[in-house]
């Protein structure tokens, strides 16, 4: 009774199928199919190897938010060499709020001024910046290939004992309040007091004025190695003793989680402007070099994503069942041709026929076979 009930429940499945199976006696096999099946499985061979290639790749992913973190420190990170001596010049930040945030976390070292524009480092960047620019889409690739450890400042000067100091490199990271703000550079050391702040630069020769500088790292948040900043490697030249430099930038709050790395970071945008100060021409100021940043309200968050593997099964199952879905009429039509030429040539089964018997032949129609003049 078991082996009855199976029986029956296996007749009853094979009835169900709905790939019903033709017996190999009934099928041909001929060139034109052939070709079809070789062009088929090459084709689904190609498009499944681009499709692991696609499935391999990662993208940046950018979403906003409102950034409601106010009460946290923002980091700034300062490298900037200034073609003026250290004891000539001072760096301090005065934010909206009127603190003054003294230079107590900026490091002053004499360098030569030589090693302010001679500097692989510095073409380098300059050349990043360049392609930045033109490809914005080289963004995303750093973004991929952070790497920790990797080196950020400039490197250690050589020979320093042969050259004249006559250049300053200010460099360290502050932290200051998450409002507008200010840091500038310029004649004399700064001090404050109740009525605000000033620089002592009475005792500075007007001809010693030089702001031709360098801008080698400028950052805001957590420094992180790999990253180009829109002002790395920014050099500026001037032959004018009363020379204003100033960057307005607005500071984005970005929070950047890749595959390598992830980090609360910032990202900022830049314009440049550049006067000479003269009173009596109406353009007053005082010189130096003005770095007036803002932030701003929103948050953006970047994070790498990966196709899911079930997706990618999805893909390619549907990469190969639209090749087999297409490879029928794809066969009539490459059979029409395969005879169309045979024909025409006389070729194979064409030998013996007449060219006015194989223009009677419709598509994927074979030639009746010849009979063999030997037969009895």
């Amino acid at each position: 009774m078991r082996r009855l009930s199976r029986k029956k429940a296996l007749s009853l499945v094979k009835e169900l199928d709905a790939f019903p199976k033709v017996s190999e006696s009934y099928v041909e096999t001929s060139a034109s199919g052939g070709t079809v099946s070789l062009i088929a499985f090459s084709a689904m061979a190609l498009l499944a190897v681009l499709e692991f290639f696609v499935y391999r790749d990662t993208w940046m992913k950018y979403e906003y938010a409102v950034d409601k973190d106010f009460s946290s420190k923002l980091r700034i990170n300062i490298d900037i060499t200034v073609a003026m001596k250290c004891q000539h010049v001072g760096a301090d930040i005065l934010d909206l709020a009127e603190t003054m945030i003294t230079s107590s976390g900026l490091q002053y070292e004499p360098v030569s001024i030589f090693w302010l524009f001679c500097c692989l480092s510095s073409r380098t960047l300059h050349l990043i910046q360049g392609r930045l620019r033109e490809e914005h889409a080289l963004q995303e690739v750093l973004y991929k290939t952070l790497l920790k450890g990797a080196p950020t400042a400039l490197p250690p000067r050589e020979d320093a004992s042969t050259e004249p100091l006559t250049a300053c490199r200010i460099h360290g990271h502050v932290y200051v309040n998450k409002v507008a703000g200010n840091l500038h550079i310029t004649v004399g050391k700064p001090i404050h007091h109740p009525q605000g702040h000033a620089h002592i630069a009475a005792f500075v020769s007007h001809e010693t004025y030089n702001f031709s500088h360098r801008i080698d790292h400028l950052s805001f948040g957590e420094e992180i190695p790999g990253i180009i900043n829109p002002l790395d490697g920014t050099e500026k030249i001037t032959y004018n003793n009363n020379q204003m430099f100033q960057y307005f930038i607005t500071v984005v709050p970005t929070k950047l989680n890749t595959y390598k790395i992830s980090a609360d970071t910032h990202q900022f945008s830049v314009t440049e402007r550049e006067r000479v100060i003269n009173h009596a021409a109406g353009s007053h100021g005082v010189s130096g070099i003005f770095v007036k940043y803002d932030t701003s309200s929103l948050m953006v968050t970047v994070s790498e994503q990966h196709m899911p593997l079930w997706q990618f099964l999805v893909r390619l199952c549907g990469i190969i069942g639209g090749i087999f879905s297409t490879t029928g009429m794809l066969h009539g039509l490459v059979g029409f041709c395969f005879d169309v030429v045979c024909c025409r040539f006389k070729l194979g089964v064409y030998r013996t026929e007449s060219v006015a018997g194989c223009a009677a032949l419709q598509p994927g129609e074979q030639p009746e076979p010849s009979p063999d003049p030997s037969a009895g």
